[in-house]
């Protein structure tokens, strides 16, 4: 894959952090890739730290490991976004969980393929390239 940038879901970010078996291949599918996290992400790791009381130890470590990734922030293009999103996933019938739909709004905004595991979760979206595993 060309190099370029890449918006990456929670739940890579978590297989690579914490060590999983699949970390590794998407630690490779993102290597030499300009790396973008939504603020979405960020939140999801917050609380995932909160409800498993991580010690503040273990959190700044995810935090630093966070540094190398560029955040997104939500704006007003972006919420209009991802209001399109909830639409059009509604419309096809699919259901799309309002956290997954900014992160499929970041990765629209910016018209950057999304790194995730859990396609399926992002099936009902329009225009969005997804990158997982299984496409390797």
């Amino acid at each position: 894959m060309t190099a370029g940038r890449l918006v990456v879901d929670t739940n890579v970010i978590s297989y690579i952090f914490k060590g999983d078996t699949r970390g590794p291949h998407y630690e490779r599918l993102i290597q030499g890739h300009q790396t973008i996290l939504p603020f979405q992400v960020v939140a999801e790791l917050e609380e995932w730290m909160l409800n498993d009381r991580w010690s503040e130890p273990r959190r700044e470590r995810l935090r630093n490991y966070l540094h190398q990734y560029v955040v997104i922030e939500s704006d007003e293009r972006m919420g209009r976004i991802w209001g399109a999103v909830r639409h059009a996933c509604q419309k096809a019938g699919r259901r799309i969980d309002p956290a997954d739909a900014w992160i499929a709004a970041t990765a629209l905004a910016l018209r950057c393929p999304l790194v995730t595991h859990n396609a399926a979760d992002f099936a009902g979206v329009p225009n969005l390239k997804i990158i997982t595993e299984q496409d390797q």
